[in-house]
């Protein structure tokens, strides 16, 4: 009776954790899509990952040295990236994914480098919230960091 038990609970065990990877695959995914849209100038692309009211920050410090935290609506970045100039190209480069998931909510935490027409401009870390939506992992907040020093790629 005792093997039966520890059977069961292994693949128990099993399931959970092969889930848990699925659902880490599937956000990993959502960013994914969310920067190919951004890369290609698709904003159709990336609101296909996006909530409707998708709030976006961004935390740096100014050029005293002062912390600032600028809120600006999802609006604007879609607005930047669908004006983009087409001798323009903006490069995101994702260097690691760090996906944590409770039931229909994750959190990414993705350090990144950003590229300016092959110049690199500056670096720091996207945070993403998202919510399993009917089926479909969507970008609820988006904070990011911005800095020149300190950097990898």
């Amino acid at each position: 009776m005792a093997r039966v038990i520890l059977f069961l609970v292994m693949i128990i065990s099993g399931s959970i954790v092969a889930q848990q990877n699925n659902a880490q695959e599937e956000v990993k995914t959502t960013i994914e899509t969310f920067f190919e849209g951004f890369h290609k100038g698709d904003t159709t692309l990336m609101k296909s990952v996006m909530t409707d009211k998708l709030i976006t920050q961004t935390a740096f410090k100014n050029k005293e040295g002062k912390d600032i935290l600028v809120t600006e609506e999802a609006s604007k970045l879609i607005k930047a990236v669908a004006t983009r100039l087409a001798d323009q190209k903006w490069e995101e480069r994702l260097l690691d994914f760090k996906i944590q998931v409770d039931g229909n909510m994750a959190n990414a935490w993705v350090p990144y480098a950003f590229w300016f027409n092959d110049a690199f401009s500056h670096c720091g870390v996207n945070s993403f919230q998202l919510f399993h939506d009917n089926g479909q992992w969507k970008i609820t907040y988006l904070i990011d960091t911005r800095r020149k020093e300190d950097c990898q790629d």
